[in-house]
């Protein structure tokens, strides 16, 4: 996301931050096709994605690409629809753009309060019959949104993503949900804010204190923290840097001790 919403967007450091992510054996990619300026770039980061893709030379099936279908950007805005027509309309267009036959994973982006959830689910349900998409997610949805969608969805069902992180705990209820039910979560802006230049705050001193053990970023440190919590949770760190995804990369190795979960976890 942070590569296409800016007013002015650097895409030869996107795709290389993208590159690099691929070199470092990063398989998969979250987008949406709201991710732009505003409706005159509409699908930008798709685009930029497909750009890196070809770039690098991925083979199929070899990088798991997501995106989500729901937010519009008509003068910048961030409006909704999820009507089951403005899905399947919305998943077209994905697939021209990202220049796939299908979409590996394709999200409800936001429940649409002016459309009943179930015509919603129903839009993911009859993409996954078509073949448009292998598997349909959704995103800031709550428990009893969960379970409706497993319900409607079945095995269609693959990822859950909400926000999460060590300052937005919110969504706990949701991670234990998706284990239960063997759906990953998507930890969006698991980072939570957490400043680059290391002015952390009291909210990230442990994090910092934690770092400074094992001679790693506070940010490293968040992220193999959300990666203990459960088998299903998956952060998707906003990186527009290759220095940042090079950086967030390493947290997959990191091994934290039962003192560094017990400060992390208060």
């Amino acid at each position: 996301m942070p590569m296409s919403v800016r007013e002015v967007n650097d895409e030869d450091r996107g795709v290389a931050t993208i590159v690099r992510a691929l070199e470092l054996g990063v398989t998969l990619i979250d987008t949406a096709d709201a991710y732009s300026v505003d409706e005159d770039d509409f699908g930008a980061n798709e685009r930029l994605i497909a750009r890196a893709l070809r770039e690098y030379g991925a083979g199929d099936g070899e990088v798991l690409v997501a995106t989500k279908g729901g937010h519009t950007r008509v003068g910048g805005d961030w409006e909704l629809d999820g009507t089951a027509a403005y899905l399947r309309r919305a998943c077209l267009a994905s697939i021209e753009r990202l220049g796939v036959e299908r979409i590996d994973l394709y999200q409800h982006h936001r429940p649409d309060p002016e459309t009943a959830y179930e015509e919603s689910l129903g839009g993911l349900k009859a993409l996954l019959d078509e073949g448009l998409i292998a598997q349909a997610g959704i995103s800031n949805a709550d428990p009893a949104q969960i379970r409706l969608a497993h319900e409607v969805l079945g095995d269609g069902l693959g990822a859950v993503q909400n926000q999460f992180s060590p300052a937005f705990r919110s969504s706990e209820p949701e991670i234990a949900l998706c284990q239960e039910l063997g759906i990953a979560f998507l930890a969006w802006s698991p980072l939570g804010g957490m400043s680059d230049a290391g002015d952390l705050g009291a909210r990230w001193q442990r994090y910092a204190d934690v770092a400074a053990k094992h001679d790693v970023s506070p940010q490293q440190i968040c992220l193999a923290w959300e990666l203990s919590l459960s088998p299903a949770v998956i952060p998707i760190p906003g990186a527009s840097r290759p220095e940042s995804i090079t950086d967030s990369v390493g947290a997959i190795t990191l091994e934290l001790d039962d003192e560094d979960l017990a400060a992390l976890s208060g």
